[in-house]
């Protein structure tokens, strides 16, 4: 549907699945703290997304704004003698962030979703 093709609605949803894997990622590392050799892994997709806004054109006249997500598993860093390199305040700082930024791109969308509303009733 057209109403939902829109460049803001296009990367508001996809910046969502992007913060909702990096929660998850983030819950994996968490329940592994204590897993002797587990290595941290982290969730990378900024300044993708600027990237390609600046990309050329597709076929249909339109920008790609597929986010592309990539997980990195952090193998540089020991936090203890077991190999396992979970700072578990450093997560849970992580994971409040992504809560954050999440909840302020649903309220985005949720205005996006009632200035439709208002204008269909127009």
């Amino acid at each position: 549907m057209a109403l939902y093709n829109t460049t803001s609605f296009r990367i508001t949803d996809q910046a969502l699945d992007a913060l909702w894997l990096r929660q998850k990622t983030i819950s994996q590392n968490l329940a592994n703290s204590d897993t002797p050799g587990y290595k941290a892994k982290h969730v990378k997709f900024s300044g993708v997304l600027v990237d390609k806004m600046n990309a050329s054109k597709t076929k249909s006249g339109k920008k790609e704004l597929h986010l592309k997500t990539d997980i990195i598993v952090d193998e540089t860093t020991n936090q203890r003698f077991d190999e396992n390199n979970v700072d578990v305040e450093q997560q849970q700082l992580e994971l409040a962030r992504a809560q954050i930024q999440y909840d302020t791109l649903i309220e985005k969308m949720t205005g996006q979703f009632s200035a439709l509303r208002t204008a269909m009733k127009l």
